[in-house]
């Protein structure tokens, strides 16, 4: 899995029992190449447009390094390739789509890159890839497609609980605790890391703000938070979902007046993210009783601290304590969903993409024979 902030490669070794239920082997790590991860940011950004030959010359390297990472789990787990029965890989997401380029709602798609050809033959591993495009073809919007996991791992009869995922984009999944019958819900509630590490990395170098530290040094500006608050894509309904081709440093940019400081701006993008959480989270399920917190925004105290303050009496807890681990649960799930695709059984919930029913998700890369 790499997501939206294109932080590097999480890889995760996942075990099935006989009932479907998953548990975390062993995960690692791995960091771009920086050539590799400053073209994907630009283009993801759109402040690139790649010819033919580099957006081919960059599948190809997306997927090496797929590939790579596979190979360096399976090292470090010591565990053969022979003993995996397939590699769901997410691809690196460089666009996505989902009402179309004008946003007219004509000819929507959502495009990753990492050729799963090129993955399953360096790795001798069968790999199912491109999750996310039937659901679009079927009129949903390609994501968020964990809710269905988290579902079977987190949910909790008698409690209503909510998993937020605070990636590069932070997503909700919904849990209503009368279970049977009750459908699951999620959709993305805006930015994230995207924009706190974009901004980080501008202004001080480092990729991303450790700690929250510089945030918490900078003063809330309310004015410009009513201006990104203003950005109609807040209001829209779900399903609903986006990407750094929305929330980018270039969309930050337009709506300074010049004169801010540029950690006061930090602070303001970590309270836009927090608010934006908490407020789609008191409007769609206002009876939550807890959230339960994954992604690389859970190691970040002042954001955590954040939320817990805008949901008083609701506790804002990591994964971990649930006995999952909050910076693998994305890799997971793409390990989850290429079981269920090789069983050909859905893997999208129309409730949370919008989709017209039930879907296979991905396409199959079989090893090589």
């Amino acid at each position: 899995m790499s997501g939206t902030s294109a932080d590097g490669i999480d890889a995760a070794l996942v075990e099935f029992d006989t009932a479907g239920q998953c548990r975390l082997v062993h995960g690692i790590h791995k960091a771009w190449d920086d050539g590799v991860r400053r073209q994907l940011l630009e283009i993801g950004q759109a402040r690139a447009e790649p010819g033919l030959d580099a957006l081919g010359t960059l599948d190809v390297r997306v997927a090496e390094a797929f590939a790579a990472a596979t190979l360096s789990l399976l090292d470090a787990a010591a565990v053969p390739a022979s003993a995996v029965t397939a590699i769901g890989s997410h691809g690196q997401t460089i666009r996505h789509r989902p009402a179309g380029a004008c946003g007219d709602g004509r000819h929507p798609f959502t495009l990753q890159l990492g050729d799963g050809n090129i993955i399953a033959e360096r790795t001798g591993i069968a790999t199912v890839a491109d999750f996310r495009r039937r659901d679009v073809a079927a009129g949903g919007q390609g994501a968020p497609l964990l809710p269905a996991l988290h579902a079977a791992l987190l949910a909790a009869p008698g409690e209503d609980r909510a998993v937020l995922n605070l990636g590069g984009i932070a997503n909700l999944t919904l849990l209503p605790g009368a279970g049977e019958g009750t459908a699951v819900r999620g959709f993305d509630t805006g930015p994230a890391n995207a924009l706190l590490d974009a901004w980080c990395e501008r202004h001080t170098g480092h990729r991303y703000d450790d700690g929250g530290r510089w945030a918490a040094g900078g003063t809330l500006d309310d004015t410009l938070l009513q201006r990104l608050l203003a950005e109609p894509w807040f209001a829209l309904p779900p399903p609903r979902s986006t990407g750094r081709e929305q929330f980018h440093l270039d969309w930050v940019h337009a709506r300074l007046a010049g004169t801010e400081r540029a950690r006061d701006v930090q602070a303001t993008l970590l309270e836009l993210t927090a608010l934006t959480v908490a407020q789609a989270l008191q409007r769609e399920q206002p009876g939550t009783s807890r959230v339960l917190v994954c992604g690389g925004g859970v190691h970040n105290p002042v954001l955590m601290a954040r939320l817990a303050a805008l949901l008083p009496g609701t506790p804002v807890e990591s994964t971990a304590g649930h006995g999952l681990d909050p910076d693998y649960i994305e890799a997971m799930g793409f390990a989850w969903l290429a079981r269920r695709t090789l069983a050909r059984l859905p893997g999208n919930l129309p409730a949370v993409t919008g989709a017209a029913g039930p879907r296979v998700l991905g396409v199959v890369y079989p090893a090589a024979s």
